[in-house]
């Protein structure tokens, strides 16, 4: 059985609710048997929330995309009910006009969101891997996933060996030039809709898409697929716990 550790099928920007329902059942089919729904906004965490509510096997994280920096006083809005995880969240310098103190400091307060509520966090990082470091230094109990890994071998390498942080592996790894990390530290992620993997390249992602990034993974690294299923699984269930959402 796999996991879809990162995805976006509650976004009704990208999937009608009939869609997504008819790509949950193409999931489980394909031994998709979790599924985890990231937030990207108060808003949009609330939707993942409200659509994982609906599913035993949907799951969902409370996060503020570093897009939403300028409008970090929604965190003032607590949620009410408890999520697997925070994210995701994080730091992206790739387009012209970003705010890196608003960034760093909307980063700073949701670490300090998931030190307090004890929960793992899903980063997004993007080309501002220097100021990560920094500020996870600071937190030093932070445990997560560094979703979408994009980097270079010497960033990997810094991330295996100064972090106990997971690696997000997706379609992207299926036609790229990317570093694999080792199977102890990866996480297998769509990211649907975004970074469909080969062969179905062009068309919309979804979560059943987590069988063939596996499947690449296992001729990748040369290892059965039955031990690319049961380690990646057994990483995702050690970071997230898989407690039901409750009140709190």
């Amino acid at each position: 059985m796999l996991i879809d550790t990162h995805c976006h099928l509650h976004d009704r920007e990208f999937f009608a609710e009939e869609q997504a329902e008819t790509m949950l059942v193409r999931a489980r089919k394909a031994g998709v048997k979790k599924i985890i729904c990231i937030g990207t906004s108060q808003e949009d965490s609330l939707a993942a929330r409200n659509f994982a509510t609906k599913h035993e096997d949907v799951y969902w994280t409370y996060g503020m995309h570093p897009e939403n920096a300028k409008n970090s006083t929604e965190l003032q809005k607590r949620n009410p009910y408890r999520p697997i995880a925070i994210g995701e969240v994080g730091l992206d310098y790739h387009y012209e006009g970003y705010n890196r103190k608003a960034q760093i400091r909307l980063f700073e307060e949701m670490l300090q969101m998931a030190v307090d509520n004890d929960l793992p966090v899903s980063f997004h990082v993007r080309e501002a891997f220097s100021d990560f470091f920094a500020v996870t230094a600071n937190f030093p109990k932070i445990r997560g996933v560094v979703h979408s890994f994009t980097d270079n071998k010497k960033i990997l390498k810094r991330v295996l060996n100064e972090t106990n942080f997971y690696v997000g592996v997706n379609g992207l790894a299926t036609y790229s030039t990317l570093p694999t990390p080792p199977l102890e530290r990866i996480l297998l992620e769509t990211d649907a809709p975004f970074l469909t993997p080969e062969p179905f390249r062009g068309i919309i992602n979804e979560p059943a898409y987590i069988y063939e990034i596996a499947l690449w993974l296992s001729k990748k690294i040369g290892e059965k697929f039955e031990k690319i299923e049961r380690e990646t699984t057994k990483n995702a269930e050690r970071l997230f716990n898989f407690q039901d959402s409750v009140i709190c």
